[in-house]
């Protein structure tokens, strides 16, 4: 048999041994510009979130701290303008010089050394002598500034303090093209709600008055899932939602188109449970259904039956979602949609062009969320109906309901 006895009870082993290797270890891990290099992305990387939420006094409060581990310097500061957003190190009676030293960078547009009477004070020991002022621009204007307050001014410190304050207009031009990017798709939504058609709210309207006096019960419940309806269409928060929301909602939109065509119009839904929980953009879906339900009704009256068919469809496929909607109806040119996808429709306003510019809103945003390779997929051809698939991932950095 073979015996064994644990390492960490022997002192002398452990400790001469063990504690040995890892030093060992530790002397192979870079030199030390290496480690230095390796502090230096890790100290920007921890200002980094703070700065990506634009330039305000709560970003600044928590990013100044680590700018100043960046520069080494006693102090630092960051102002909006001239308006000073937070101090972090020694000397803070010197906090209200920030806002004129600001305006010197501002005016001239550039870094500025300041020391002298700019930056006396009578506190013995103070170690500020000399501000180093670099103006923040974002998109080619300024914005703010960084402040690095020291005893000595080296050529080392400003070209630094250039540097990082650089790094800082860097971050803030990233924040700045997230906020235009939600308000892009925010107004891509507002669209989207405008092309609801005041037709559908009127008519379903109508269509629970004329149940008020036939049948009450149901006029109660159409008028439940036409505030519905509306509630979810016309919130104000959220540029994503769940698969699962969004289908609720064309099922009460389904209910009220129902309720005025009665058997004209038949719906199969096919769903996987598994996709429900999925996020898609707010109203990705809805538009292309209410494409579907006025184009296949149009084409109803040439039929024998006199029935339009809709039919939506969501699978699991592996890492992806897929939902399909298609619909039997009039069908359309397909260079037409292809032009109006690309961005060259020429702004018809009849049911084609609407159904178009429904159509490219929705593929926009869908490559805006998720990139290119998931835009919309369309086959149409005249009289032969249309059918659009979407994909999505299950999973997307940074989309969440």
């Amino acid at each position: 048999m073979t015996s064994w006895r644990p390492l960490l009870p022997d002192r002398a082993l452990a400790g001469r041994g063990f504690w040995g290797r890892v030093l060992s270890r530790r002397a192979h891990l870079g030199t030390e510009a290496d480690r230095a290099t390796f502090r230096t992305l890790h100290t920007a990387s921890l200002a980094s979130p703070a700065l990506r939420a634009g330039l305000t006094t709560a970003s600044a409060e928590r990013s100044v701290k680590h700018l100043r581990t960046l520069l080494g310097t006693p102090a630092v500061a960051l102002t909006r303008g001239s308006q000073p957003l937070a101090w972090d190190g020694a000397g803070r009676h010197h906090a209200d010089t920030a806002a004129a030293l600001a305006e010197v960078a501002i005016e001239h547009g550039s870094t500025r050394v300041v020391s002298g009477r700019e930056l006396a004070c009578g506190q013995p020991g103070c170690l500020i002598r000399h501000a180093v002022i670099c103006p923040l621009v974002v998109e080619e204007t300024i914005v703010g500034t960084l402040q690095a307050f020291t005893p000595q001014a080296t050529a080392g410190l400003v070209r630094a303090s250039s540097e990082v304050a650089q790094w800082v207009s860097g971050q803030l031009e990233l924040a700045e093209l997230d906020a235009s990017r939600t308000r892009l798709m925010e107004a891509e939504v507002r669209a989207l709600r405008a092309q609801i058609s005041p037709h559908f709210i009127y008519n379903s309207l109508g269509a629970i008055a004329s149940f008020v006096r036939t049948d009450p019960d149901r006029a109660r419940e159409l008028l439940l899932e036409f505030a519905d309806f509306t509630r979810y269409s016309f919130r104000r928060h959220g540029e994503y939602t769940t698969l699962a929301e969004e289908l609720r909602s064309i099922e009460r939109y389904l209910l009220l188109e129902q309720a005025r065509f009665g058997d004209r119009l038949q719906v199969t839904l096919r769903i996987a449970p598994e996709v429900l929980p999925v996020a898609v953009p707010f109203l990705c879906i809805q538009p292309l259904v209410e494409n579907a339900v006025r184009h296949g009704l149009e084409a109803s009256a040439d039929k024998e039956d006199g029935v339009g068919r809709l039919s939506i469809v969501a699978r699991d496929l592996d890492q992806e979602c897929v939902v399909e909607v298609e619909d039997d109806g009039t069908g359309e040119d397909p260079e037409r949609v292809r032009a109006a996808l690309a961005g060259e429709g020429d702004g018809d306003t009849d049911p084609a062009g609407h159904h178009s510019i429904g159509l490219a809103n929705v593929d926009a945003r869908l490559r805006n969320a998720f990139g290119d390779d998931y835009g919309l997929v369309v086959e149409t051809a005249p009289g032969a109906g249309t059918k659009v698939t979407l994909r999505v991932p299950k999973f997307a950095p940074g989309v969440h309901p």
